[in-house]
């Protein structure tokens, strides 16, 4: 089941997680439309700025694959059920507006919700104004 090896591989994820700061692990899975997993950990910097969440690690290596629409991502933490930031809900929006994101305790224990649940009223590409899409122009 997709499902189920997702959760497992986010937990996996969560094991390789770079945090000698916080010491707070995060392991995400991706799922693409084309049944493929992805995984992330978050991976921390000194200057804490250039610090990336396990989410967009998972997402960016999908999209460097050239994988760009997904079904489902699964997120664990160190924490009882660990969401996933603002940023990482923007990059998920990006490529999906009907994703399924499973925020995951343990093996069996999960909470699922669609990202419209988590990031209600998103801005998304289509909200670009087209012409200037079209055009590459940034002005109206």
């Amino acid at each position: 089941m997709k499902k189920q090896e997702l959760i497992n591989s986010a937990l996996k994820a969560k094991e390789m997680a770079y945090v000698p700061y916080s010491k707070f692990r995060v392991g995400a899975a991706v799922l693409t439309e084309e049944d493929k997993i992805y995984t992330g950990c978050n991976i921390e910097s000194a200057s804490y700025t250039p610090t990336n969440c396990a989410e967009r690690t998972a997402i960016f290596k999908a999209v460097s694959e050239g994988y760009k629409n997904f079904k489902a991502i699964a997120i664990t933490g160190d924490s009882e059920y660990t969401f996933p930031c603002g940023v990482c809900r923007q990059v998920m929006r990006e490529f999906s507006k009907d994703l399924t994101i499973y925020i995951v305790k343990n093996q069996n224990e999960y909470k699922e919700f669609t990202l419209e649940e988590l990031l209600p009223y998103s801005f998304g590409p289509e909200d670009l104004i087209e012409d200037i899409i079209k055009d590459g122009k940034d002005e109206i």
